[in-house]
C-alpha cells in the first residue's frame, strides 16, 4: 500500500512522438520513455462502405499500476478508445476492456451511463493524455513529478475486424469467442520497472488478452487462439 499511496497524486506529464520527430526530443535524467515499434500487423484493413477498405492503426492504452496490480493512472489512450467515438457512432466495449474495467475500479475517469468507461465528453477524460493513433512506431515520454521506484505498466492493443479462425466473424452472441465488431480480443502487455536496481531497459512481455465481447476485465492467459494479433506491435520497450 505504500507504494501505491506514493504514486497516486503524483501523475505523470506525457508527450507522445512518432518516428519523425524522434530527432526533436530532448530526455533529462529521471524522464521514463516507452518505445512502441509498430509490427507486420500494424495497420489492418476496415471495410467502411461499397466495399471501399480503409488501413486503420489499433486502439491502444498505456497506464501505471502500483506493485499490487491497483489501477493509478493512464499515461496515453487512443481517442476514439477514450471517447468511444467509433464508426457510425458505434460504442465497442470489446475494443480495449482491461484498461476500461482497470480505470472503472478506480471511478475517478468519467464513466457512461451503460457501464463503459469511455468518456462521454471531453471534460471527463484529460485531453493530455488522448490523441490519434500514430501510423507507426512511435515514443512516448513520461516526465514524473516525483521519482517513482517500483511500478508496473501495462498496454492493452487491439484492431477492429481482426478476425481469424478462432475468432469467426461468424461467432454467435453468448459463444465464448463472440465479439460485437473486434475479431480477436486485446493483447494485453506488461513489465515491471524497479527504478532502484539499476537496470536501464525493460521489454514488456504479452501476458495474454482481454475478453472477446468486453464483458468483463479478466485476464486471459490462453495465447493459442490469437494469430495476426500478437503481431500489431513488434516490441514495447521502456528505458
Amino acid at each position: 500500500m505504500g507504494i501505491r499511496k506514493g504514486i497516486i497524486g503524483i501523475l505523470c506529464t506525457a508527450a507522445i512522438f512518432s518516428s519523425c520527430q524522434k530527432d526533436l526530443i530532448e530526455y533529462e535524467n529521471g524522464d521514463i520513455k516507452i518505445i512502441v515499434k509498430a509490427g507486420d500487423e500494424w495497420k489492418h484493413p476496415y471495410e467502411m462502405f461499397l466495399g471501399i477498405k480503409k488501413q486503420n492503426p489499433p486502439q491502444i492504452a498505456i497506464w501505471l499500476e502500483d506493485l499490487d496490480g491497483h489501477y493509478l493512472s493512464t499515461l496515453y489512450v487512443t481517442h476514439k478508445a477514450s471517447y468511444q467515438q467509433f464508426s457510425g457512432n458505434k460504442k465497442r466495449k470489446e475494443a480495449l476492456p482491461y484498461w476500461n474495467h482497470a480505470r472503472l475500479s478506480k471511478k475517478t475517469e468519467g464513466t457512461a451511463a451503460d457501464g463503459l468507461t469511455g468518456a462521454t465528453t471531453l471534460q471527463t477524460m484529460p485531453d493530455a493524455v488522448t490523441g490519434a493513433t500514430p501510423n507507426g512506431s512511435f515514443d512516448l515520454k513520461i516526465v514524473p513529478r516525483e521519482n517513482l521506484e517500483k511500478f508496473i505498466i501495462r498496454a492493452e492493443i487491439n484492431h477492429s475486424t481482426d478476425y481469424n479462425e478462432y475468432y469467426p466473424k461468424t461467432a454467435i452472441f453468448g459463444e465464448e469467442n463472440y465479439s460485437a465488431e473486434s475479431g480477436q480480443p486485446a493483447v494485453i502487455y506488461e513489465a515491471t520497472v524497479d527504478r532502484s536496481s539499476g537496470q536501464k531497459e525493460y521489454l514488456m512481455q504479452i501476458i495474454g488478452h482481454s475478453s472477446p465481447d468486453g464483458s468483463d476485465g479478466s485476464l486471459y492467459s490462453d495465447l493459442s487462439k490469437l494469430t495476426s494479433a500478437k503481431n500489431i506491435v513488434e516490441e514495447i520497450t521502456i528505458k
